[in-house]
């Protein structure tokens, strides 16, 4: 029987994969396959099947029986009149019942995007029978071609295209069809994840990209994967690519008319999948042969195994003769040995003295460890207090910010400057030829007078008073300016001050409302300190110290957080300033060995805390009052109150409290640092770090400003509730004070109002009396201008040019004194900021000196650490391998300490001579290798292939033996399986035959299904009521069927196939082609009894098919 062929695609399907449908649902359209599987017959000379297995079997135990695929245990005929009552009644009784409407398979709705002729469409289907109704052309087989692309079924299958691409739409890139299937009911498929519907969407593009999104009611995403359609078509036994399922025009064409009754059978097999369980056994069939063969094979390879391990044994039992020989050996080897006893003893002395001089090493190294942990915990707590220095610097980025301030005032001066020096240049020149020309002008004039004898004395003295009037009104209206402009200058500086005044308002009521936000983050920290006590030094921190007291530590057990051992016996004077800068130590833990360094650290990393401080310090209480200062210098170990003298040493070491001052302000910090010889270092409660150098030197730094969390409750020197009573009162304090301070930048802004319309009241009288000023100016020049005119023309000319460059003469005057003024401003300005620059420039080498010596400091702390941790290692290491070497001496001395004591009690039994051993050891040994030349192997090597060919032959013999009776057994099960098949066949055929009948007597036809399954062929007989009026019992063959009678008989075929492969899902194409009223509406009544039908008609036919189609569901293009 030939194998499958595979069936080319499309190149979209290619990259999809196989149709997704269960197995037994795989069918090939073109796939001619015959009606069962076919082999020869073995029968011979009468002999039955079963008597011929059973000789074979007696044989050897290997059954080649050949498998009989075409032998029926039953008669055709009598199958038939066996059970053809008993399904009968099972067809009968299943048609008095009701059917109802399935919980699961049913396709709900569907929805087409750019398919085929479609740009878009969407059906809601009923339960049952759905009638899709339109022209010719207008797409009703796309609806049936959507749902097979759509459930994963191949495009070949639907008779509209060989590829993905012939469903996409002209012109366009892509196309997208997306199912709804009904998913209730107890056999729902995963209902917690799908819900009651399950939707699947395919999407597929013109470069061959096919890709599945199948999704929840909701339209969650579930899965992408073509395995999971696979899983749910299987699980609903929808079978997509079967063409009994999805019958299209064609194929209904071809089921009917098709030219030979083989045609016909062979489209049976593949509607009820009886060719696809044919195919597979056929396959198994083949395997199952294939498996006796190389069982043949293999066991012709039995006898040269079993005599090449007769060969083996023979020479094995010939090499036993020279194992007496190597005992002989073995024996005087023992003897051999026995005569080095006193070697043996000298070798173990040896050993025992390497041993002791080895561990003679060990004490030495451990003191240099010892050394090299104390020296770096020394060099670490060095480096923490010089680290601490160093941050205690600060940095230098506001003396940097006032130093580029400064540059850039004096640079803006400067440039002040040369434009004041050209203007004055420019003005000198000015000046000058100004004072040339008045002079040259006025001893014109003198000239002119001179020559001038006809004036007349009234005239003259009539313009001389009439000018002096107007330059004494010229002068009181300049007289009233300046005091004008003062007083708008000095209320324009009140309005100034009262601005400042209200910005500086706004800030303090700012900063008022930034204290009662942190009040409420303290009120906060408050609260989860009354839960937890510890809330203020960390993360979980009742588990850190649980933690801590279950572990095993290899010195004391870790100490911390170091604050709760301390208090402030002043708070309210000196807990902020001390809570700022031992903060990080308050919040510390302490270990006595290093070698607990690392766990800690590790414990404190997993609660969440890795920032927190490790100190490794021993527990050595000395006496530190030495280095303190005077009794009446306040210092932070004399601020502070330690319960813990261990951890009261470890803030020695590390921050130097008992030399640390402490001051109110920075004034008084420095007093006390200059009474201190040696200098020294205080903090200061208004916020700075002072230092005075033992050479004399002082700096000054700001402190660094405090954090708002809980660590603000450390050193408060309350209990919780106390200090959430005390926040709470702080923020009802600044509550009030930002109620009074909003109350007093309402009113400086009253007054800046006030004040503001006061200035421009002055400012509309100032711009009144230059009005004025202006007048009488104007008055001044008319006069002028007309005792001018009353000169003569030379003379008046003359005053007029005198006069331009008196008034020029006169403002270059007032220039030079502003100029002056200005200059002497901007340089007096410029001194001062060289001054300041001066000072900025000098602090920050004062401030880069000190922190390149501090971070020197640091810098070779950290060298000396890392020598003395790089010591640790060394020793670690030479401690270890010295310890190894300790232990194997050890080990070897107590061995040859053993051996020796075990040989000394049998040495007095063997006193055999060394040489004579030797010379009989040697004799033996000759004679055994002169029995192994001639065998050419040794007596190990014969035994061990003595071993092997055994083996080899057993493992052999049980193979074979397992696998002949596994293939007997697959061979059996086979047959049985095949026996199943026919007998499925022949009841598929018996109902088959039997439905068919009921469908045509609807109608009052007689017909029959005739089968021959050793031929594999399928006639129809049809009996319509003409003929058996006119003609008798002769029936009609379907090709002279009138084409009403052809389409209902195909509806009764189809009916009798379908109740035979139960799928949920039927689909038909113009099932109603050539029908007339009476075939249509039977046909409809037989359909709509019995699973999901989705139709389609003609539109010509919608008025034929009204009575049925108001009790169902239909869609009308």
């Amino acid at each position: 029987m030939a194998k499958r062929p595979v069936t080319v695609e499309s190149d979209s399907e290619d990259s999809a994969g196989s149709t997704p449908a269960s197995k037994r649902a795989r069918t090939d359209e073109y796939h001619e396959t015959s009606s069962s599987p076919t082999r020869e017959k073995t029968r011979e000379n009468g002999t039955s099947k079963g008597k011929e297995r059973t000789r074979r079997n007696e044989d050897d135990g290997d059954s080649d029986a050949e498998v009989d695929m075409h032998q029926n245990g039953i008669d055709d005929e009598q199958f038939e009149e066996m059970h053809q009552e008993q399904i009968r009644a099972a067809v009968e009784s299943k048609r008095k019942v009701a059917g109802g409407i399935a919980e699961h398979g049913i396709i709900e709705a569907i929805e087409m995007h750019q398919f085929m002729c479609h740009k878009y469409l969407t059906f809601s289907f009923g339960p049952q029978i759905n009638f899709i109704i339109g022209h010719n052309g207008s797409g009703k087989s796309a609806v049936l071609s959507a749902i097979t692309v759509a459930l994963g079924g191949k495009a070949n299958s639907t008779g509209r295209g060989s590829g993905l691409k012939a469903f996409i739409r002209e012109g366009q890139p892509a196309s997208e069809v997306t199912i709804q299937i009904k998913n209730q009911g107890e056999e729902a498929y995963k209902p917690k994840e799908y819900g009651k519907s399950i939707v699947i969407t395919r999407k597929f593009t013109k470069e061959g990209n096919s890709s599945w999104k199948i999704k929840s009611k909701d339209g969650k995403v579930i899965s992408t994967k073509k395995e999971e359609l696979a899983a749910i078509c299987d699980h609903m036994n929808i079978q997509v690519d079967n063409p009994m399922n999805v019958l299209t025009q064609d194929a209904a064409r071809q089921f009917l008319s098709a030219s030979h009754p083989t045609d016909k059978y062979k489209f049976f097999l593949r509607g009820t999948q009886l060719s696809q369980l044919s195919d597979e056994y056929t396959t198994c069939l083949e395997n199952i042969e294939h498996t006796t063969k190389v069982l043949n094979s293999k066991k012709a390879v039995l006898p040269d195994l079993r005599a090449a391990c007769k060969e083996a044994m023979a020479r094995f039992q010939e090499a036993t003769k020279a194992r007496d020989q190597k005992k002989k050996v073995d024996e005087l080897k023992k003897e051999l040995a026995w005569s080095f006893v006193h070697d043996k003893e000298a070798e173990m002395t040896k050993a025992v003295e390497h041993a002791a001089k080895t561990g003679r090493r060990i004490p030495k190294i451990e003191e240099h460890l010892k050394e090299a942990q104390a020296r770096f915990e020394a060099e670490t707590a060095a480096v923490a207090r010089c680290d601490e220095e160093f941050h205690a610097l600060g940095n230098m980025n506001h003396l940097a910010d006032r130093k580029k301030e400064l540059s850039e005032n004096m640079r803006n001066n400067r440039s002040l400057l040369n434009e004041l020096a050209s203007e004055r240049k420019q003005m000198d020149t000015t000046f000058k030829a100004a004072r040339e020309s008045i002079a040259l002008i006025q001893k014109q004039i003198d000239d002119e007078a001179r020559r001038m004898e006809a004036d007349t004395q009234t005239k003259r003295e009539e313009s001389s008073r009439q000018l002096e009037h107007a330059r004494m009104s010229l002068q009181e209206a300049e007289a009233a300016l300046p005091a004008l402009v003062e007083t708008k200058n000095q209320i324009d500086a009140e309005n100034r001050e009262t601005k400042a005044q209200g910005e500086r308002a706004s800030d303090d009521v700012q900063k008022m409302r930034e204290n009662i936000v942190r009040c409420d983050g303290m009120v906060r920290n408050c609260d989860m300190q009354e839960k937890n006590q510890y809330a203020a030094y960390g993360r979980d921190i009742p588990q850190v110290l649980d933690r801590i007291r279950r572990a095993r530590w290899v010195g004391d057990q870790p100490v911390g957080p170091l604050g709760v051992h301390v208090k402030v016996r002043d708070p309210e004077s000196w807990a902020d300033l001390l809570r700022r800068q031992l903060g990080g130590m308050l919040t510390a833990f302490a270990v006595t060995d290093a070698q607990d360094l690392k766990p800690l650290k590790r414990i404190l990393v997993e609660s969440g805390n890795p920032n927190l401080l490790i100190f490794v310090a021993p527990k050595d209480i000395f006496d530190y009052s030495g280095g303190e200062p005077p009794a009446h210098m306040l210092t932070v170990l004399r601020a502070l109150d330690i319960s813990d003298p261990y951890v009261l040493r470890i803030m020695i070491n590390q921050r130097g409290i008992e030399r640390m001052f402490l001051a109110k302000t920075r004034r008084e910090g420095e007093q006390i640092l200059r009474e201190v010889h040696g200098g020294g270092q205080a903090w200061t409660a208004d916020g700075y770090l002072l230092k005075r150098y033992p050479e004399g030197g002082e700096s000054t730094s700001p402190l660094p400003k405090q954090r708002n969390d809980a660590t603000s409750l450390l050193l408060s020197g309350r209990n919780s509730a106390t200090e959430k009573e005390h926040y709470l009162r702080e923020k009802k304090r600044y509550e009030d004070e930002v109620i009074v301070h909003t109350q007093r930048v309402n009113e400086l802004k009253q007054k800046y109002m006030m004040g503001k319309r006061a200035y421009d009241a002055k400012v509309r009288e100032e711009m009144q009396a230059r009005r004025a000023i202006s007048i009488a100016q104007d008055g001044l020049r008319q006069l002028q201008e007309a005792a001018q005119e009353d000169m003569p023309a030379n003379i008046a000319g003359l005053e007029a040019s005198k006069k331009e460059s008196e008034e020029e003469k006169e403002n270059l005057e007032a220039q030079f004194k502003d100029h002056f003024a200005r200059k002497a401003e901007i340089d007096e300005e410029q001194k001062g900021l060289l001054e300041q620059l001066n000072g900025v420039k000098k602090d920050m080498e004062e401030f880069e000196s000190r922190q390149k010596a501090v971070q020197a400091k640091v810098e070779k702390a950290a060298e000396k650490r890392m020598e003395a941790q790089n010591s640790i290692k060394h020793y670690d290491a030479k401690l270890a391998d010295e310890q190894t070497k300790v232990n194997e001496a050890n080990e070897a001395a107590k061995v040859l300490e053993e051996e020796f004591e075990a040989s000394s009690h049998q040495s007095s039994e063997l006193l055999a001579l060394t040489n004579e051993i030797q010379r009989n050891l040697d004799s033996v040994q000759q004679a055994l290798k002169e029995r192994e030349k001639r065998h050419g192997a040794t007596v190990d090597e014969m035994t061990v292939e003595v071993n092997k060919t055994r083996a080899n032959l057993e493992a052999a013999e049980s193979q074979l033996k397992q696998m002949v009776s596994l293939n007997k057994r697959l061979k059996a099960s086979l047959v049985a399986r095949l026996n199943r098949w026919q007998e499925f066949r022949l009841h598929i055929a018996v109902r088959c035959k039997l439905v068919f009948q009921y469908n045509l007597s609807h109608r009052g036809y007689f017909g029959k299904v005739l089968f021959d399954h050793d031929k594999g062929t399928l006639q129809l007989k049809v009996q319509t009521d003409d003929v058996a009026a006119t003609q008798g019992s002769r029936d009609k063959d379907p090709r002279s069927l009138s084409g009403g009678e052809k389409s209902f008989s195909t509806i009764c075929l189809l009916l009798s196939l379908w109740e035979a492969i139960g799928c949920p899902l039927r689909c038909l194409d113009e099932f109603d082609v050539f029908m007339d009223a009476v075939n249509r509406r039977i046909s409809m009544k037989m359909m709509a009894s019995g699973s999901p039908f989705l139709l389609s008609a003609a539109a010509d036919g919608l008025s034929r098919l009204k009575p049925l189609i108001s009790r169902t569901r239909s869609s009308t293009f």
